[in-house]
């Protein structure tokens, strides 16, 4: 009996979770490159708005000019918001560790939850409260103590910071995807967060540079974790259901710290793998029990 031959949904999924596998990898960069965050969301910013200028023009056929004058002012908070996201992202896992970092940026769904009916002026779920509580008590499992000395402490507040401004910039997103092709979107944030960081780099921190033997690194998490990733999660969305990819984008710490485990030697303590599994089950079960949005993007 010939072997059945699997349906045409199994491709999309691959698609899918091979880019929230990126997503998670990028956390591991935080380690990798010993610099500033700083310079790494420079860095990272900068190559992936390259590599989204190139597969824009040669491959998706999206007019980068063709962008409706209201949406600039939209793109250049989105950018700026990006790279708040991402440095406080990478100071949270540089202060801690990849599963702390992970783990509290996850608490982004529970942001969305509570700002998103007052942005949209949407009724809020009495579902949504219990699941507050619930994420809540995860971040007390994974905090040790109530003390920003403790630097794990201070990763995880940074961490969790990292999720707020990725709150708010999902929900400027919400608004802004409706003007503009989603490749032209991530192209835009990614460049105005890099010319958002410009002046801030070489005014503020001079003389910490990237050192030469960390460029490649860079140009790999700018173009594979950042452009690459982002692509192929925009191309899955055509042909997968919002609620399995927002499921699926949950994933994203859980990939993350299984690759820390095997490339960083981090084994996470006990008390974060509970509190990151009561955040992460929590946060992945309000994505699927809300009302079916477009997941949006960019991720970390």
């Amino acid at each position: 009996m010939p072997m059945k031959r699997p349906g045409p949904a199994a491709h999309p999924l691959f698609v899918i979770h091979s880019a929230v596998l990126l997503f998670g990898l990028s956390g591991l960069f935080a380690k990798f490159i010993d610099a500033s965050p700083l310079y790494i969301v420079l860095g990272r910013t900068l190559f992936a708005a390259m590599a989204l200028g190139v597969y824009a023009r040669l491959f998706s056929g999206t007019k980068l000019s063709a962008v409706p004058g209201r949406a600039t002012g939209l793109f250049i908070l989105q950018g700026a918001l990006l790279a708040v996201h991402w440095y406080f992202f990478f100071l949270s896992i540089q202060l801690s560790s990849v599963a702390v970092g992970l783990v509290t940026f996850s608490t982004f769904p529970l942001f969305v939850t509570f700002m998103e009916p007052l942005v949209f002026k949407e009724p809020l779920d009495r579902r949504d409260i219990l699941t507050a509580l619930v994420v809540f008590f995860g971040i007390c499992l994974v905090i040790p103590e109530p003390d920003l000395s403790n630097r794990v402490t201070l990763g995880g507040f940074y961490g969790i910071l990292s999720g707020l401004t990725f709150a708010i910039l999902a929900l400027v997103n919400r608004r802004n995807v409706r003007l503009s092709d989603p490749v032209a979107v991530a192209f835009y944030q990614n460049l105005f967060a890099a010319l958002c960081l410009v002046i801030p780099v070489f005014l503020i921190r001079p003389k910490a540079m990237v050192a030469a033997s960390d460029l490649p690194a860079l140009v790999f998490l700018g173009v594979v974790c950042t452009a690459l990733s982002h692509t192929l999660f925009i191309s899955s969305l055509k042909k997968i259901r919002a609620q399995t990819a927002s499921v699926i984008t949950g994933l994203e710490p859980v990939y993350g710290i299984i690759l820390a485990f095997f490339l960083l030697k981090e084994i996470p303590t006990f008390s974060t793998l509970i509190g990151g599994g009561i955040i992460i089950g929590a946060s992945i079960a309000a994505g699927y029990l809300a009302s079916p949005k477009k997941p949006t993007f960019p991720k970390s």
